[in-house]
């Protein structure tokens, strides 16, 4: 892959919001205003790059055995150091974000990068696709605020938009709003790439981040131990 390719990927044909189907939970959290979308994105850009330059640098260091838990220390040293600037220096995003800006620790596209691509290649193609990642996800999140609070609260970013503000339909910032806007975004990005965005055909857990602890080749295997375990 040349690195062009390794940055443009995730904006589209490897979006890991709308084509990975990753980051769902904070997405659908934080895509009700643009102005708390906007600051997930940039935060979750900052430590996806911080944290795949960080990998890359290490990956011959870090024993295999104990990779998993070594990558999460990496991302909760950047998701902390981001935290604090944001406190410092934006109080009110800070508390727009809440709980879901600590939460960037456990943000599976950040450990999904880690594990499937910084872990594996250079600091520079690992850097690139930090950003590219990011972008995606910034992206995503963007859109999805935008038709969210237009629609639903008749406002952008805050600012009031004649007619709409006198006529919101609440139900674009509730989950039911959020699930339909992510549905119908997913079948935008799927026309758009005529199906040719890489989809999971299996249920093997070669992209889990979590296939270390499980230590099983794929989740048939896992019912297969329940039906003998019932058997008996």
């Amino acid at each position: 892959m040349n690195k062009l390719s390794v940055l443009t990927k995730g904006i589209i044909k490897e979006n890991p919001v709308l084509v990975l189907v990753l980051g769902t939970c904070p997405t659908l959290a934080t895509s009700t205003g643009v102005t708390s979308a906007l600051g997930m994105g940039a935060a979750t850009t900052a430590v996806l790059i911080c944290s795949n330059i960080a990998i890359s640098i290490l990956k011959k260091v870090i024993p295999d055995k104990v990779r998993i838990p070594c990558y999460i220390v990496v991302i909760a040293s950047f998701v902390t150091l981001v935290q604090m600037i944001v406190k410092a220096y934006a109080p009110a995003l800070n508390t727009a974000l809440g709980i879901y800006l600590p939460l960037i620790v456990v943000n599976c596209i950040i450990l999904g990068r880690a594990e499937m691509f910084a872990s594996k290649n250079s600091v520079v193609d690992s850097a690139l696709d930090g950003i590219g990642m990011g972008i995606g996800f910034t992206l995503t999140l963007l859109l999805m605020a935008t038709i969210r609070e237009v629609f639903g609260a008749g406002t952008w970013a805050g600012i009031p938009i004649p007619v709409l503000i006198d006529h919101p339909i609440s139900i674009f910032t509730m989950a039911p709003g959020g699930f339909a806007v992510y549905g119908l975004l997913i079948a935008i990005v799927i026309k758009l790439t005529s199906g040719k965005a890489p989809r999971r055909k299996s249920f093997d857990c070669e992209a889990c981040p979590s296939a270390a602890f499980c230590g099983r080749g794929s989740c048939d295997d896992l019912d297969l131990s329940k039906k003998e375990v019932a058997a008996e």
